[in-house]
């Protein structure tokens, strides 16, 4: 088949909305500055308040800075295209979003991993709890997750550069890897991606999910055989790592099931199919630190200590 050394990519996913482009530009504007906010105030509290400097605040530091790292990949880009009228997208900026977003969602789920199993160690161990997460433990564990993330996909990402591509169209609002392989001239090039993929999956998802399976059965067995003052407590930790995870999950099914299984979404109308596929990547960042600066009362207290008074609300 003919192929074509493509120097840019276009985005189909943006609908002709005419006026309205203006109104979601402001929305996702003010979206975008309230998680940028949210959740630089918690990594300088976290930084600044020494009683945080505890495994599960550091993971959460962690968190949070990579929220902020997905979002700067999609919302600039966004906000961009949505006031344009031209949807194209160099290549070069192409691969560095499909990076940005990629290293986000494996991150994103292996932090969320290892804190399940830090809560878990917490509450079955809290008597050797400090002796096993040391802060050098703590350090290697997030240098691991982030280390990981962006080795594995630099390789992933490297594989899908060397395709010779029959197309240079995508229908999403942002570039994604799985639509790249698809415009592969030849489905036998893509074998590698494939396989490689394949293990992805099974070491970022599969791996992680066993981790927090396990984690979790082990908690609530210990909390059907305590007190109810352990149980409570075990909730009040737990419950915000909860929320975010089965969040994140939620819209990570959400742009597998639009990403590779067309069928069930061609129903759905546009401004809401698009909403759908940028949701893990809006809402994840917005509900992280609303739950945590809401529902732990440490990083509550530490907030009234450390921001300017009546900037943070009153409770």
């Amino acid at each position: 088949m003919n192929s074509t050394q493509f120097t840019s990519f276009i985005l189909a996913g943006y609908s002709d909305i005419g006026h309205l482009k203006y109104l979601y530009f402001i929305i996702i504007t003010v979206l975008y500055v309230s998680i940028v906010f949210a959740n630089t105030v918690l990594i300088v509290v976290i930084c600044m308040e020494r009683s945080l400097h505890e495994p599960m605040y550091l993971f959460l530091c962690s968190l949070f800075v990579n929220d902020l790292y997905g979002t700067t990949g999609l919302f600039p880009a966004l906000m961009t295209h949505l006031v344009s009228d031209d949807h194209t997208v160099s290549t070069v900026c192409c691969y560095i979003q499909i990076f940005v977003l990629y290293t986000y969602g494996s991150t994103e789920f292996i932090n969320l991993a290892v804190m399940s199993y830090d809560r878990y160690l917490a509450i079955c161990y809290p008597l050797q709890y400090n002796v096993i997460m040391t802060p050098s433990k703590v350090c290697i564990l997030i240098c691991v997750i982030w280390l990981y993330s962006f080795v594995k996909f630099t390789i992933q990402l490297s594989l899908t550069i060397r395709l010779r591509l029959c197309g240079n169209l995508m229908d999403k609002v942002y570039c994604d890897n799985y639509l790249v392989v698809k415009l592969a001239c030849s489905t036998s090039d893509t074998t590698v991606n494939n396989i490689s993929g394949l293990c992805g999956i099974v070491l970022t998802v599969a791996v992680p999910l066993i981790t927090i399976v396990f984690s979790y059965i082990k908690i609530l067995t210990i909390c059907l055989k305590s007190s109810i003052e352990t149980r409570q407590k075990a909730f009040s930790t737990c419950s915000p790592h909860l929320a975010s995870l089965l969040n994140f999950s939620f819209g990570c099914f959400l742009t597998l099931l639009q990403s590779r299984f067309d069928s069930p979404m061609r129903n759905v109308p546009t401004v809401l199919h698009t909403f759908l596929s940028v949701y893990y990547l809006m809402c994840q960042p917005l509900l992280n630190p609303i739950v945590y600066g809401v529902r732990m009362a440490k990083i509550r207290q530490a907030c009234k200590n450390i921001l300017p008074l009546g900037l943070y609300p009153k409770t």
